[in-house]
């Protein structure tokens, strides 16, 4: 499976962590999306609906954060993979929509990469 036709939205408030991944996910081959917060990515899912892999920060500003996106996106798109991540929560399995994966912050954007690979080949 080429990177380059996995569609993953990455969505995350802090302006220079959502840069890094998407630089990163992009020079590994990923085709990339961004939102700053759910509002912003639920509009993007509507308009975008080859998205596979949606990547969620958890504390984002606005009445939704990465948790209750999580659960929206698998209540409304349910074969879109997620994957959850928080640098000031901790966030246990039960909290996660089923068949999303949790990493923790500072998290490693290879093993983000590794993991949406993995999720897109399941």
């Amino acid at each position: 499976m080429t990177h380059s036709k996995i569609l993953v939205l990455v969505v995350e408030d802090e302006p220079l962590v959502r840069m890094g991944i998407v630089d990163y996910l992009e020079d590994v081959g990923f085709t990339v999306l961004e939102a700053g917060n759910a509002d912003e990515a639920i509009t993007v899912l509507m308009s975008n609906l080859d998205v596979r892999i949606m990547f969620t920060d958890v504390d984002m500003p606005g009445g939704m954060d990465g948790l209750r996106l999580a659960a929206a996106v698998r209540e409304r798109w349910p074969p879109i993979k997620i994957i959850v991540t928080s640098g000031h929560r901790k966030v246990n399995v039960d909290d996660i929509p089923a068949q999303a994966e949790f990493f923790p912050k500072p998290y490693d954007p290879e093993a983000i990469s590794h993991a949406l690979t993995r999720l897109c080949a399941a």
